[in-house]
């Protein structure tokens, strides 16, 4: 494509660049397309984080959820994981070693459960009243209005829902009818309206997923505006209606990791899991493209490898709290500092 340059500078400088336009962008994702977006989201991501690199720590509290999604190998229907939930008591020991490490910001995630409003309420306020310089941030998927309030008044800083695709009707082939692309975006709003923090986010690959519906994702979230995307390759899972899926590319992962930073400039874009387990240095090559965030996993040993949401899933090594050390060390070796601050949105009080 013989603008690419002038089509990425036009969406850096908050222009809006036309859908189709982006869709032949983002297609092939060529590299020297990726270099040039990567070079410039750098760029970006240096003028309001410098060379910091935030890392969380991660606690998967249950793999128990009531939801159907097809790509996920936590769906209720899946009989074929081991089911676990952690007490209140080894979630936090578990953040305790955490904060022990350094950690100063921790995310609590689990499959979508109802009637856990109390029990995650207690849960948030005894975790703040120790380690209250510590953010955390809840990714337990669609709640009611009052449960999100009450998590919030507990001292939640943060919450993560995935919106998955901006398309209604991609939306309906990834899910089955009774979940609904409206109620995933009211709780969007809803998140907003309470104050906290909010993560959106998507997966590149995903099946009946085309050009176009990425060419979205930047407008959506361009409105949206989220203090936190995340972008990770579509990586199926053995026991799912997908399970015989090809995965999304890491280059077309890669390019749009770019896209995002460029179009929310301040967003906090982890280096997610699901890229560092489709690629050897998908860590540093997700930070090279804009990403700053990163979320070694500090779950107890003996659970980490049932929170199976896709196959060949990191939770060891630089991907876990024991390998901090490595994972600072890569980070040093391209440049960048691990940091294990808050890591607020620089616009949030």
């Amino acid at each position: 494509m013989a603008n690419y340059r002038r089509i990425i500078d036009n969406l850096a400088s908050g222009v809006r660049v036309d859908g189709a336009v982006l869709a032949e962008l983002i297609g092939p994702a060529e590299e020297r397309v990726r270099e040039y977006a990567a070079g410039l989201a750098r760029e970006v991501a240096e003028q309001h984080f410098g060379k910091g690199v935030f890392l969380r720590g991660l606690v998967e509290i249950s793999n128990r959820c009531s939801r159907g999604c097809y790509y996920c190998g936590l769906r209720a229907e899946n009989d074929a994981v081991r089911r676990y939930t952690l007490e209140e008591e080894e979630i936090v020991a578990a953040c305790e070693e955490g904060y022990e490490l350094g950690f100063r910001s921790f995310v609590l995630q689990g499959g979508e459960l109802h009637n856990i409003e109390q029990g995650i309420a207690h849960l948030t306020r005894r975790l703040k009243s120790t380690m209250a310089d510590a953010a955390l941030t809840l990714s337990l998927g669609e709640q009611s209005e009052a449960t999100y309030r009450a998590w919030r008044e507990a001292g939640a800083d943060r919450y993560l829902l995935r919106h998955e695709t901006a398309s209604p009707d991609h939306y309906a082939m990834l899910h089955p009818s009774w979940m609904s692309y409206e109620s995933r975006l009211e709780c969007l709003e809803v998140l907003h309206r309470l104050g906290y923090q909010r993560g959106a986010g998507f997966m590149v690959g995903s099946p009946g997923q085309t050009v176009h519906h990425l060419a979205q994702e930047i407008d959506f979230l361009g409105r949206l505006r989220p203090e936190m995307v995340g972008i990770g390759p579509f990586v199926p899972q053995s026991a799912t209606p997908f399970a015989k899926q090809e995965r999304g590319s890491v280059e077309r992962t890669l390019l749009m990791i770019s896209l995002v930073r460029l179009t929310l400039p301040k967003a906090l874009i982890p280096a997610t899991t699901a890229l560092a387990s489709s690629d050897e240095a998908g860590t540093v090559r997700g930070v090279l493209a804009g990403a700053n965030v990163v979320m070694p996993n500090i779950t107890p040993a003996r659970v980490r490898g049932d929170y199976a949401i896709y196959d060949g899933k990191k939770s060891f090594g630089s991907e876990s709290g024991e390998g901090v050390a490595l994972l600072t060390e890569e980070l040093a070796r391209v440049g960048y500092e691990a940091r294990m601050t808050r890591g607020d949105h620089p616009d949030y009080e």
